[in-house]
């Protein structure tokens, strides 16, 4: 239902902004927003898919854990400070709903395991806070391409960090609080009334998130060195 509503919205702002699509690239198009990159600060909001991954890195050589990832759904708010002409500071507040799953190989238990023991679905509830820099290029009649890059700090509702019970209790946890770096690159599309961004984004952790076992051979945790998390996220930003 979630993902429905997001493809809905986009839809309708796609539709309204193709109506002035020609305008926008036309051979000699008009103008539009002509004085918006003189605003020092401007708000918008975004919406958008992310897909979810983890970097595993392993004590012992071995069999592989197979990450099955899943399209996620962010919904977000934008602050924007102009620092120069072509340098902004970005602020970028999202909720941002994932799911992965962790197939464990057999060969990691001591007898023949059972399908709940080999499979943890991982499902996120995401809080993330992004602070980037924008960097613009000359703006070309209603066409701006951009790069940004920056750090961020996620916060996972859904961690089960505060929880006694382990993958025992089939209760998988990673910590509460997790910092990233990110890099992408968009465009800036200028209609007559707004602006509209697509962009993609690629997200990568910067330590370890997992919580292991209380037992030190755990079949689970055992074996992980580190557990961090990659990500790609598809935004479409209007302000």
């Amino acid at each position: 239902m979630k993902k429905i509503v997001v493809l809905m919205l986009l839809a309708m702002a796609i539709k309204g902004h193709a109506q002035h699509s020609k305008n926008i690239f036309s051979k000699d198009p008009i103008i539009n927003l002509e004085n918006f990159q003189k605003q020092k600060l401007y708000f918008g909001f975004f919406l958008g898919f992310n897909s979810y991954d983890f970097k595993i890195d392993y004590k012992t050589v071995g069999p592989d854990i197979l990450v099955k990832k899943t399209t996620g759904f962010n919904v977000g708010l934008i602050a924007d400070l102009k620092l120069q002409e072509y340098i902004n500071l970005r602020f970028e507040p999202g909720l941002y709903y994932t799911k992965r799953d962790l197939n464990y190989p057999a060969s990691y238990f001591p007898t023949e395991p059972t399908l709940s023991q080999t499979l943890r679905e991982i499902n996120s509830t995401n809080l993330h806070f992004p602070l980037l820099l924008k960097f613009s290029s000359l703006r070309t009649g209603n066409v701006r391409p951009y790069i940004l890059g920056g750090v961020s700090a996620t916060l996972n509702l859904s961690s089960n960090s505060k929880s006694k019970d382990d993958n025992f209790e089939q209760r998988f946890r990673v910590k509460p609080w997790t910092t990233n770096y990110e890099l992408g690159f968009g465009i800036d599309l200028f209609s007559e009334y707004f602006i509209f961004s697509p962009s993609i984004r690629g997200v990568f952790g910067l330590s370890d998130e997992l919580i292991r076992d209380n037992d030190t051979n755990s079949p689970w945790t055992g074996n992980i060195e580190s557990l961090k998390t990659r990500a790609v996220f598809i935004n479409f930003s209007f302000h």
